[in-house]
C-alpha cells in the first residue's frame, strides 16, 4: 500500500511540475519562433534578415549562400535567444530592391509571404 501511495504522489508532483511549466509565460514564449517564409514575387529572394525590435543593426544573413526562388520557401528559426517576439524582416532581392517589414510577431505566426504589391 505504502509503495502505491508513493507512485501517486510522486505521479501527481510531475503532473504539477507539467502543468506550472507550460502555465509559465517565459516557457510559453521560448516555445517556436521557426516561421516559414514564403517567396510570392517574381524575384529571387538574395539575402533575408530578422533582427529583435531592439537591435541597433540587421543581424546575418538568414538564407547565407542560399537564395529564395520565387515559388519557393523555407523555415528559419527566428530565435537569437533574446526572448523577444517582435522582430524586423528585410528581404533582398536580386534586382537590388528591398522590403522592410517592422515588428512582425513571431510568436504568434507560423508563416510570411512576400508578395508582389
Amino acid at each position: 500500500m505504502a509503495t502505491l501511495t508513493n507512485k501517486l504522489k510522486a505521479g501527481l508532483a510531475l503532473a504539477v511540475l507539467v502543468a506550472t511549466t507550460a502555465l509559465t509565460p517565459g516557457m510559453a514564449s521560448a516555445e517556436d519562433r521557426r516561421v516559414k517564409i514564403i517567396n510570392e514575387t517574381r524575384h529571387v529572394i538574395v539575402r533575408f534578415y530578422a533582427s529583435n525590435v531592439n537591435a541597433s543593426d540587421w543581424e546575418e544573413d538568414i538564407l547565407g549562400r542560399d537564395v529564395l526562388q520565387p515559388g519557393q520557401s523555407v523555415t528559419v528559426n527566428i530565435d537569437d535567444g533574446s526572448g523577444y517576439c517582435l522582430y524586423d524582416f528585410k528581404a533582398v532581392f536580386d534586382d537590388g530592391d528591398s522590403l522592410v517589414r517592422e515588428r512582425v510577431d513571431v510568436c504568434k505566426i507560423s508563416s510570411y509571404r512576400y508578395t508582389e504589391d
